[in-house]
């Protein structure tokens, strides 16, 4: 089949007239078309189809782990498919590479996570864990025990279960009807999860989800023992403990998984992005050991849960590999090294310019709060990450704005693979960034005193 040519205007305007785009400002895009339509990508850059590159701060959606362009992956692709491309997992069905990957991440994972139930990406994991808890506890005969607790500031997807538990108000806004039984607590604060705990009835509380470092809500790192006093609380009450671990996993933090920094071992895990490094979609539930034998021992008929993709061979034969290049090379090495230059290199910016705030961050995931007055934290009236990250794509760096529940936010999670001096280059990229967008906003500041 010929390949028909088509000008850049054109595809412009096809993608106006007919891509109807995920969290995207919809009118912006009427009028602006597509910021960027990419062609190529290789390591750490993308290519736009007019020429630009640029560093893909982000790596992507949190997902490119091992860098852009890795032709090993599309090989392993197009044997898996050319052998075997899809076979369901339904009726007990199997196949080698969806086993083969539950039997590696049973081994990587942390504590006794040992059985996988797959889905198709991270909302979808989500959901898997909100049904497969509360239909463990109806198995357990305790069927008041359906409510879920989440965290303030906390991301886990946009299906409806995944955007229920989503402590980003601006996220449940979207839509007029709720999944019921969801709540929430102060992000920071194990004592807000007991208090919650007590007044809701232990008796009704079916667990409580948390990523290790919230991503999406804008980079945020939990204090020390935080996490051992919330697996103390659900051990004390009896509540399942779940992480997701979507953005987290696979070595972006500078561990496999983030909770290992911690030393706590949840009884599910959700997980999807890293583990093909968005190669292939592919998501999972790991469940512990203890609870999966319940599962097995206490189910009676068919389990009424899964996805037509659960399990699809090629995706779990990409996955394998990308989880192979991950070890062989070092990369949850590299995450924690650079990682540590990426925070230093934030904190060198954070002097040099005026209205950056606090710097934070755990392995190549960072970010920086924008302020009016570093003294007290003010922020601006009208947010300027939005600025900053629209100079960055200028000035060829993708990162990504954080402006939801009062935040004003710059955050960064680049591929694993990125090296020493590339992390310059961002850095470099980010301060000019910064100083263009500072200097007319404290203009417009005194101008307006």
């Amino acid at each position: 089949m010929t390949k028909i040519e088509i000008s850049v205007e054109e595809l412009r305007d096809l993608d106006k007239k007919h891509f109807f785009h995920p969290t995207s400002p919809l009118q912006q895009q009427q009028e602006q078309g597509a910021a960027f339509v990419f062609t190529e990508g290789k390591g750490i850059y993308l290519h736009d189809i007019t020429g630009k590159r640029v560093i893909d701060g982000m790596s992507s959606l949190w997902n490119v782990n091992v860098g852009h362009g890795r032709e090993e992956l599309g090989k392993v692709a197009m044997e898996q498919m050319s052998k075997l491309a899809f076979s369901s997992s339904f009726a007990t069905f199997s196949n080698e590479p969806a086993i083969r990957l539950a039997a590696k991440l049973a081994q990587i994972a942390p504590g006794d996570l040992s059985a996988t139930f797959f889905t198709s990406g991270g909302s979808e994991a989500n959901d898997t864990a909100y049904k497969l808890v509360r239909h463990y506890w109806l198995l357990k005969g305790q069927s008041e025990r359906k409510k879920i607790i989440s965290r303030t500031k906390s991301y886990h997807g946009v299906s409806m279960g995944a955007t229920s538990a989503t402590g980003l108000k601006a996220f449940r806004d979207f839509t007029s009807s709720l999944a019921p039984d969801f709540l929430y607590v102060d992000h920071f604060s194990s004592e807000s999860l007991r208090a919650l705990i007590e007044a809701e009835g232990p008796e009704t509380i079916a667990a409580f989800i948390a990523e290790p470092v919230q991503g999406a809500g804008g980079v945020h790192v939990a204090p020390e023992n935080y996490f051992k006093e919330v697996q103390e609380i659900c051990d004390d009450y009896d509540i399942l403990f779940i992480t997701d671990e979507v953005i987290t996993g696979f070595g972006r933090t500078g561990r496999y998984f983030a909770m290992e920094h911690y030393g706590v071992s949840p009884d599910m895990m959700c997980f999807a992005k890293g583990v093909t490094s968005g190669y292939a979609q592919l998501g999972g539930v790991m469940i512990s050991e203890k609870i999966y034998k319940e599962f097995t021992q206490l189910s009676v008929g068919t389990l009424l849960h899964g996805y037509t993709y659960s399990g699809h061979p090629m995706a779990c034969a990409v996955a394998l590999k990308n989880l192979e290049i991950i070890e062989q090379e070092h990369l949850i090495e590299n995450a924690e090294k650079r990682g540590q230059e990426l925070l230093a290199g934030l904190e060198w910016t954070q002097k040099e310019r005026k209205i950056i705030g606090k710097v934070k961050g755990l392995g190549l995931m960072c970010g920086i709060e924008i302020v009016k007055d570093k003294q007290t934290g003010e922020g601006f009236e009208t947010p300027l990450s939005p600025s900053i990250v629209t100079e960055a794509a200028k000035q060829g760096l993708i990162c990504r704005s954080v402006v939801l529940d009062g935040q004003d936010i710059v955050v960064f999670s680049p591929p694993l693979s990125i090296t020493k001096e590339e992390i310059a280059n961002l850095i470099h990229i980010l301060n000019e960034s910064i100083r263009v967008v500072e200097t007319s906003a404290l203009q417009n500041h005194l101008s307006n005193i």
